[in-house]
């Protein structure tokens, strides 16, 4: 199935697809393409396809949310609020698009979102003050764009950001930018493959985000990974690498 669009057109599809034999092919017509990038997928349109010529077939992961398919990162606090500020602005392109990203990505710094909440990770459970939670669809490669190396790693990325000050928000921002996670001493890194979050600030007030898209937040989500349950369509040489 042949599906064009960016990470939330890509997650629909991914979503009905999942648990079949079907295969997706993604066409990389979004404004980051994070999952595709991720697969090795050329950005260009026309050297998408041509890689499909002599692609492979091969099984990656998708995360849930209270059985929710997600393929990209399920994010609060920071995130959802940006999300929230660049929808009330408009826009008519990529470039537009990435310009009202910025604008909302300043405005969140200068009045950051703090929730209380609790998070679970295998048998522990922490509870802290936050900016901003994402969990990801495999852990985040450093050094580029936030998306996963290997998308078939069977575990959830966790990043926990404590950041407050504008200072720390900012070195934040650019680290993430670059793919500096683990230069950013306000990031706590965890990986798992099930994560229990619940959410101790008026959840009325809060939204999430899932793969782009702004959704409900319920006061507990359960975040599972779901091993090797999409077939995609790949590059022949990225197929190849990851066999390596």
């Amino acid at each position: 199935v042949l599906a064009g669009g960016g990470d939330g057109t890509i997650s629909a599809a991914a979503a009905r697809l999942m648990g079949t034999k079907k295969a997706l092919a993604i066409l990389p017509a979004g404004t980051m393409n994070l999952f595709a990038r991720g697969l090795g997928i050329p950005q260009s349109l026309d050297g998408a396809l041509k890689s499909f010529a002599d692609g492979e077939i091969i099984a990656v992961d998708v995360a849930t949310a209270n059985g929710q398919p997600f393929i990209h990162q399920f994010s609060i606090g920071m995130h959802a609020k940006m999300v929230q500020l660049r929808q009330k602005m408009e826009f008519g392109s990529r470039l537009g698009k990435i310009r009202a990203s910025a604008k909302a990505a300043w405005a969140t710094i200068n009045n950051p979102p703090a929730m209380n909440v609790t998070l679970g990770i295998g048998e522990a459970e922490m509870a802290a003050r936050i900016t901003g939670i994402g969990i990801t669809n495999n852990l985040f490669g450093e050094g580029h764009l936030p998306y996963a190396d290997n998308p078939a790693g069977g575990v959830l990325g966790v990043y926990v950001t404590v950041a407050k000050q504008r200072a720390e928000l900012v070195k934040f921002f650019f680290n993430v930018a670059r793919g500096k996670w683990r230069d950013n001493e306000h990031v706590e890194i965890h990986q798992t493959n099930r994560t229990v979050l619940k959410i101790h600030s008026s959840s009325r007030k809060f939204r999430a985000v899932m793969d782009g898209e702004l959704v409900r937040l319920d006061r507990e989500t359960v975040i599972e990974i779901q091993p090797g349950a999409l077939n995609v369509l790949v590059p022949a040489s990225a197929a190849q690498s990851r066999a390596a």
